[in-house]
């Protein structure tokens, strides 16, 4: 009885994609797809439209890596509070409209953390770890007078994050523990008190209304809090509880909204501990705010960003969700909100009658990381950034020559390009250009730039070679629009590759195999021709393919991708040893395998091609074809020949000699038994089985006399190196 054995083929890896071939398109429409781009003053809006925006210019720049507190008089006079990452470099430089500049300040600090403008004209400064508030004149005149002191609070909290003027008083936001402080202002000496402390980590942001009411975001609960500061005996009225674990900024529109951003998931930090020693024999522990550690390491927080819209009647929802940013800073400017963020330096407009994704422009991408905090001045907004620490002016006019350069396109081929398609409200508002390459990056010996007419011509009659690579780019008149553009491109068709190509003699694939786990052979790929074919999407598909183990059956299994992407079809052709011509043996394989009777042919040593092509998807005149020959292998259906069998009885034992020969594969093993009796391996008179001819000279006890008496019957069995089988019996006297 045949015992059944399954082996495992394993299938190669085939394209992701099997699109075929033809004109395709690449198009770039959305806002997804336009925020990855190079623009100088264009603005991206939420449905993906491009109009001429604002361009960002420099003022001043620090030097150094951190800027981060702003503020700004009535006459564009910015004062930009730096920080770095040692003592000492807490600084405050006053920066003219022209960008001249001046420090009025420095002191044994890290950063100033918050700069706000008195009424008569003086500058607080806030300075952290271990900072203190500070007023300092305009000019840098005198001595900075001390207007706070946590050290000498009940509390002490380590951090100063914001302040702000409301009368004659300040209100300072206070960390590690999270408190707000009011220091009275109206009498000789500043006089301070604590208006409230949480059980959060950080008290992050304040706003001021012009009701008087005192706003304040928190860290770690992501919590914010209003008061009323004309009210005596007043107490914080937790108004929401945002998703977000940190309120790093809020603002407030004409109609009395309240607007909050909110970062980091909530739950236990990843941020490293900062100890902070309370009363003698307490030791309290609290983390640094996460958009404080991202901003000074550069680095994202994953979570990216939410903006919360509550109303003036107290009702909370959210506005707007921003998945890569950090907002650091919001503030109104002519009617609309803005959105300092980082890490990729951009300052973002919302439309505050609208909501989500159709309020949002994409405004301005600055040369820095972060942007930290804005001021409205006159004709605009300016703009402290971090990574590097700069100072820019954002106009409130567009630039005129608003110029935005899309991604490189790669078509993955060398392709022709067509026709550009472009919906524009105002065709003649724009130029449109395009240019292209062979090699990834544009400064590698492109073509140059092109202007194309949109939705006319096409690209190779504007001038633009065919290529792999392409990009766009638009330049946009004074009130131009560009909603999206797509490129028509024809990839030039490629032969199609068979990778690797195995055999597997003894093997049928079934419709249903019987698989034994603990009897299956895996028949694989040699990893390093697989990996061969540069450039393409390997095969996705890793199941095994189950053949059942049969001596006549050989299965084929290749691997072959196009890199169009085209449907493929096969042939398969074999050739015997020392012939020239192939000869077909199965054409139009869909499959990656064929599995065939080995009787079909005659023994003997074979070599079997693969030929792919994509005829599927071309016509005749365009299809092309890929081959590859396997190894050599062998078919072997003729058992072997086994001489004539000498056996006699010699010393009460049977000596028995024969001579085996196969015409194809060597003679692999042999075995005997007598009498019916158990069948015993058998080595050859050389030991080695490894020829087509042995000779076997062998002694075999006989059976015990009380089990036989008598003649005696020994039969051989022969096998060669594919299970083909002789046998043959001799009769041996007592």
């Amino acid at each position: 009885m045949m015992r059944s054995v399954s082996i495992l083929i394993l299938a190669s890896l085939l394209p992701a994609a099997a699109l075929a071939q033809g004109t395709k398109l690449w198009s770039t429409s959305r806002y997804d797809e336009m925020e990855r781009s190079t623009n100088q003053g264009v603005a991206i809006r939420g449905d993906g439209r491009l109009e001429p925006g604002p361009l960002a210019t420099p003022v001043y720049t620090s030097g150094g890596n951190y800027i981060w507190s702003l503020a700004a008089d009535a006459k564009g006079v910015a004062y930009v509070g730096l920080g770095g990452t040692a003592s000492g470099s807490a600084a405050v430089m006053r920066v003219t409209p022209d960008g001249k500049s001046t420090k009025i300040f420095s002191g044994k600090e890290i950063a100033v953390q918050a700069l706000r403008l008195l009424p008569d004209g003086g500058v607080l400064v806030a300075t952290s770890p271990d900072g203190k508030l500070y007023r300092v004149a305009p000019d840098g005149a005198g001595t900075p007078a001390i207007l706070f002191d946590p050290a000498e609070t009940a509390e002490k909290p380590k951090y100063i994050w914001d302040a702000v003027v409301i009368g004659k008083a300040v209100y300072v936001a206070a960390g590690a523990p999270a408190a707000v402080y009011r220091v009275d202002l109206s009498h000789g000496a500043p006089v301070s008190r604590l208006l409230f402390k949480t059980a959060d980590q950080h008290i992050r942001t304040l706003l001021a209304t012009p009701d008087g009411t005192l706003w304040a975001g928190s860290d770690g609960a992501g919590v914010i809090y209003k008061i009323s500061t004309t009210q005596p005996d007043a107490k914080p009225f937790a108004i929401y509880a945002a998703p977000r674990r940190e309120i790093t900024a809020l603002a407030i529109d004409p109609a009395g909204v309240v607007y909050a951003a909110g970062v980091g998931a909530k739950g236990a930090p990843s941020l490293p501990p900062l100890p902070v020693t309370g009363a003698v024999g307490v030791s309290i522990t609290f983390v640094q705010p996460g958009s404080a550690s991202a901003a000074g390491s550069n680095t994202l927080i994953p979570e990216g960003s939410e903006i919360y819209r509550i109303g003036a009647d107290g009702l909370p929802s959210r506005f707007a969700a921003l998945k890569d940013d950090v907002v650091y800073a919001l503030g109104m400017h002519d009617g609309a909100l803005l959105a300092a963020t980082g890490n990729h330096g951009r300052i973002y407009k919302f439309d505050t009658h609208g909501n989500g994704a159709e309020s949002l422009t994409d405004l301005v991408h600055l040369e820095a990381a972060q942007a930290m905090a804005l001021a409205p001045v006159a004709g605009g907004v300016l703009v402290a950034s971090s990574n590097s620490g700069k100072l820019f002016r954002v106009p409130d006019a567009p630039a005129p020559d608003a110029a935005f350069t899309s991604e490189v396109f790669d078509a993955q081929q060398f392709s022709r390009w067509g026709r550009p398609e472009v919906r524009s409200a105002s065709p003649a508002s724009f130029d449109l250009l395009v240019r292209g390459g062979n090699v990834p990056n544009p400064i590698d010996g492109w073509s140059d730039w092109k202007k194309v007419t949109p939705n006319e011509d096409s690209l190779a009659a504007s001038g633009v070679p065919d290529a792999r690579y392409i990009q766009w780019k638009a330049v946009l008149k004074p009130g131009g629009s560009l909603q999206g553009v797509a490129l028509n491109y024809l990839p030039r068709n490629v032969a199609p590759v068979v990778d690797d190509v195995v055999v597997a003699p003894g093997a049928r694939v079934a419709a249903t195999a019987a698989t034994t786990p603990n009897q299956t052979v895996q028949v694989t790929f040699p990893a390093a021709n697989v990996a061969q074919a540069i450039g393409f999407v390997q095969d996705a598909g890793t199941q095994p393919l189950s053949a059942q183990k049969d001596r006549t059956g050989i299965t084929i299994r290749w691997s072959a991708h196009d890199d169009n992407g085209d449907d493929l079809m096969f042939a398969v052709w074999y050739r015997g040893e020392g012939e020239q011509t192939w000869r077909l043996l199965k054409d139009r394989i869909t499959d990656k395998f064929y599995s065939f009777d080995s009787v079909l042919l005659p023994d003997g040593v074979y070599t079997a091609k693969i030929v792919a092509s994509d005829a599927p998807v071309h016509v005749d005149a365009d299809t092309l074809t890929g081959e590859r020959a396997s190894g050599a292998f062998t078919i072997d259906t003729t058992p072997p020949v086994p001489g004539a069998l000498v056996a006699k009885l010699q010393a009460g034992k049977i000596h028995a000699a024969f001579d085996a020969k196969d015409a194809t594969s060597p003679i692999a093993h042999a075995e005997y038994a007598i009498d019916g009796g158990a069948w015993q391996y058998l080595e050859p008179a050389g030991h080695l089985s490894d020829s087509l001819a042995e000779h076997y000279d062998f002694t075999a006890d006989l059976p015990k006399p009380e089990e036989k008496t008598g003649d005696h019957v020994i039969a051989i069995r022969v096998y060669d190196r594919f299970e083909n089988m002789a046998a043959a019996k001799a009769v041996v006297h007592e």
